[in-house]
């Protein structure tokens, strides 16, 4: 019997979240064609979805400009309420949506339920924000002109996401668009599809119509290239490397789209020596081993100042000593599987590309045998600047560690290059504070701490890391147009 007929079992409480179809106007929608889903900590097949194309990208598209209309139409409070219950059902079935996301994705069942709750905040967020849609009323330029700014719904919207957070990064940009009344199709990756589809069911049960939300799974190429030169699409909202990000951009030129774009990161994690260690401790693990290195403000390269970076090593050789790498289904597990064999193999050459330049391997520095997509957590020391950890995102559990000795050399390692997303620092100088968070081009820096991301601040970069913001109260804006009406008013 084939892997295919026999997919990897799930406890779910609730079986029909798992969907294998697309989720179009309202209909779950087959196709003959399937893409096998793979768990990258087992190697086994979960099941599958359609390799669904243009032509399902064309169906969904067209089921959002007519859902459109009507949705646009409704108060912000009527929007408001159908978005309320769908965060509710969202963390009604958090269990449930938490062992989709690490059977398909892998990461520790703790991570994915703080993702679970992180996706539904942005609902939350949104649904309430968008009754704060405001205009203005500008006194005019004449006594009898009259001139008034409002905002409306950009239309119908796309959204391309990855597979590292396959909730979250769809609520993310769904929770703005549908609470302003945007419609939208979301491309998920074909690695990670399943939560986006349970995420689709949920939002149906909460009342949200036919065709507002559309998710449409299956290989990238054919339905991104619909999403990014349909004349019906308003907006597109993508998040991934930055190659792609580049590519989407020029295309949806040639039809003057609006875009966000959240690209790629390569974030420095700066330890001055007047800084707290164990908080900087605290978070170098909270960001660099997260979701096992795999998250775009993730950190990536470590600068330590001189005087402290022997003790700085050394706790934290300690500290990654007690990771316990495994099955994320598995408690206390703290680092799961990368998502795939070409990430091992990134991690890998990194680590060989350090040593060849003459860096030491601390611990690990090599995949794990066996079933999976495991590799060892990475620490290497004095590593030098130029080695290509320090110039490319790495993705996943490797840290490797830079000494500087002043303040002016580390913000200009830290400067170098184009990315421009995350930056982190930490120092308990009230003044160093102020210069290096104002010199540091990034367009978030985390000051002594390690977690930036949250719903009610805005979350985007600089550079090549793209731009437009999600989250909080600015990323509204990237769903709404703004118009102005000027009225000449008669006199008596």
């Amino acid at each position: 019997m084939s892997d295919s007929s026999m997919p990897e079992e799930l406890p779910l409480t609730r079986a029909d979240l798992r969907r294998e179809k697309n989720y179009i106007d309202g209909r779950w929608v087959d196709s003959d064609d399937r893409i096998m889903v793979r768990n990258p900590a087992t190697g086994r097949i979960l099941g599958s979805i359609p390799d669904a194309g243009a032509d399902e990208a064309e169906l969904a598209v067209a089921a959002a400009a007519r859902a459109f209309p009507q949705w646009s139409a409704l108060s912000a409070a009527e929007r408001a309420g159908k978005l309320l219950r769908w965060h509710d059902l969202i963390l009604d079935h958090r269990e449930d949506l938490a062992r989709l996301i690490t059977a398909e994705q892998g990461k520790p069942i703790g991570e994915a339920l703080w993702e679970v709750g992180y996706a539904a905040s942005f609902i939350r967020w949104f649904a309430e924000e968008a009754r704060r849609v405001y205009g203005d009323i500008i006194p005019g330029h004449a006594r009898d002109m009259r001139i008034a700014v409002t905002r409306e719904p950009v239309g119908v919207t796309a959204a391309i996401t990855p597979w590292n957070f396959p909730l979250a990064m769809i609520s993310r940009k769904a929770g703005p668009a549908l609470a302003v009344g945007c419609t939208m199709v979301v491309k998920p990756s074909e690695l990670t599809p399943f939560s986006a589809l349970a995420l689709a069911l949920l939002a149906g049960e909460a009342g949200i119509p036919n065709g507002v939300l559309n998710i449409v799974a299956g290989e990238a190429q054919p339905i991104g290239k619909v999403l990014v030169t349909h004349p019906e699409i308003a907006k597109l909202s993508f998040t991934g490397s930055t190659g792609v990000g580049k590519m989407l951009a020029s295309v949806a030129m040639q039809s003057v789209k609006r875009l966000s774009l959240e690209l790629g990161g390569n974030a420095p994690f700066i330890v001055f020596d007047d800084a707290d260690l164990e908080a900087a401790l605290d978070g170098v693990m909270a960001s660099k081993f997260r979701n096992a290195g795999q998250t775009c403000v993730c950190a990536n390269r470590f600068y330590v100042q001189s005087g402290i970076y022997d003790v700085f090593v050394d706790r934290l050789a300690k500290r990654i000593a007690g990771l316990q790498v495994g099955n994320g289904m598995i408690d206390g597990v703290n680092v799961g599987p990368l998502i795939n064999d070409a990430a091992v193999t990134k991690v890998q050459s990194h680590v060989d590309d350090a040593s060849s330049r003459g860096a030491r391997v601390l611990l690990g520095g090599h995949a794990i045998d066996g079933a999976g997509h495991f590799f060892q957590p990475t620490l290497v020391r004095d590593l030098p600047p130029d080695a290509r950890l320090c110039r490319e995102e790495t993705f996943g559990p490797l840290a490797g560690i830079v000494s500087f000795d002043t303040e002016g050399q580390a913000i200009a390692m830290a400067n170098e290059g184009n990315a421009g997303l995350a930056a982190y620092f930490y120092t308990r100088d009230l003044s160093r504070s102020h210069r290096v968070a104002e010199a540091l081009q990034y367009g978030m820096v985390g000051l002594n701490t390690g977690q930036i991301s949250t719903e009610v601040a805005p979350f985007g970069g600089i550079k090549q890391s793209g731009f437009g913001r999600e989250g909080s109260r600015y990323g509204i804006d990237e769903y709404l147009n703004m118009k102005l009406v000027c009225t000449a008013i008669e006199g008596e």
